[in-house]
């Protein structure tokens, strides 16, 4: 079954969703790309040799999608994911999607109830991260009770918190605070920074008490996405044993205390000659994330973006789970709020119950 999207945005991210989509025309088809501005209409067109429209009136006049990407700016992404809803569209909102608490309120009062809205987080389907989810929820390590992220920031990274210690949607403590030190900042998002003299970068490191005994650390420093001079850091502690990295150690019978290792089997290198790609992690001989996009070269994000695509559109179709409810994309940057306040004033924050968590977690 070929699912029709549309793509609102022609900026740097919504870019990754033309490229996904066409690549997999057996389960895609993209019947256009809006954008307000007739240059990005233009350079989309010449690029990709996709339709665009200038408004969602006029793409809805000609099209019918199953449903509709948003890759705009926080501002104008809540009345517009309204304005598609109110339509009857199904929403992909990119992250997050909305960008302070009273518009997140203001955004569930409108669409909450439609449950029509799903949001690409998509950080918990990278292949290690998915790899590490799969391990750590079949009881490997026993009960989670504690994850550090270091590598990514504020909403995404509280995503992937919540996701590995099964979080809903209680009042939570954070107590945050930021350095500033030197560093070199060689990367831009495509190209070597010119410019390789050391200046100040923010670090942020965040203590957050989910509840229940389930706790995170937050530690970012600015441009860490990009600055391959710091480590990526995930440590993922249960009641008998912690995944750090691609590393595992665990208590099993015997007694004994073992350690195992998360291992990427990617082709394209040595004599292999099947082209350049990830096929799959495997963790003490078995595999516990294969990748569904081989052949396609995708780089970890793109398998990311692609199967949270491919999950949206099971989901539309009645044939799938959701992918990442409103409810839950609105809890991460909520946290992820609350770490930016503690920042400002110095002291703890505690979240307040918010509308959406009557509703039942993911």
């Amino acid at each position: 079954m070929v699912t029709r999207i549309a793509i609102i945005g022609a900026g740097w991210r919504a870019r990754f969703y033309i490229k996904i989509a066409l690549a997999l025309p057996a389960q895609f088809e993209l019947v256009g790309v809006v954008a307000r501005s007739q240059s990005s209409r233009e350079a989309v067109s010449l690029e990709y040799g996709v339709k665009t429209y200038s408004s969602i009136a006029e793409l809805f006049a000609k099209e019918h999608p199953d449903y509709v990407v948003t890759s705009v700016s926080w501002d104008s992404n809540p009345d517009l994911i309204i304005e598609l809803v109110n339509a009857g569209v199904q929403v992909l909102s990119e992250t997050p999607p909305a960008p302070t608490y009273e518009k997140l309120e203001a955004l569930w009062a409108a669409v909450g109830a439609s449950d029509r809205v799903q949001v690409a987080e998509q950080y918990l389907f990278l292949p290690v991260h998915a790899a590490r989810l799969a391990v750590s929820r079949n009881g490997t390590i026993g009960e989670i009770t504690s994850v550090e992220v270091s590598s990514t920031h504020g909403y995404h990274a509280v995503s992937m918190m919540r996701g590995f210690l099964k979080c809903a949607y209680e009042k939570t403590t954070v107590n945050a605070h930021a350095f500033s030190s030197p560093l070199i900042d060689p990367l831009k998002r495509d190209s070597w920074n010119s410019d390789l003299s050391t200046k100040l970068a923010e670090t942020t490191i965040g203590l957050i008490d989910f509840g229940n005994g389930k706790s995170g650390i937050y530690n970012f420093v600015d441009n860490q996405w990009h600055n391959q001079l710091r480590h990526r850091r995930i440590v993922i502690r249960g009641s008998a044993g912690e995944i750090v990295d691609d590393r595992l150690v665990r208590l099993v019978e015997g007694p004994a205390i073992t350690t195992s290792r998360f291992e990427r089997y990617q082709l394209g290198q040595d004599l292999n000659l099947d082209g350049h790609d990830t096929e799959h992690i495997s963790f003490d001989g078995a595999v516990v994330f294969k990748n569904p996009f081989v052949g396609l070269r995708f780089m970890d994000e793109e398998i990311a973006i692609a199967q949270m695509m491919v999950q949206m559109a099971q989901w539309v179709a009645g044939k799938g789970p959701a992918p990442y409810p409103l409810a839950s994309a609105s809890q991460d940057h909520l946290i992820s709020l609350a770490i930016e306040e503690s920042v400002r004033s110095g002291k703890s924050v505690v979240t307040p119950v918010a509308p959406w968590s009557k509703v039942r977690q993911r």
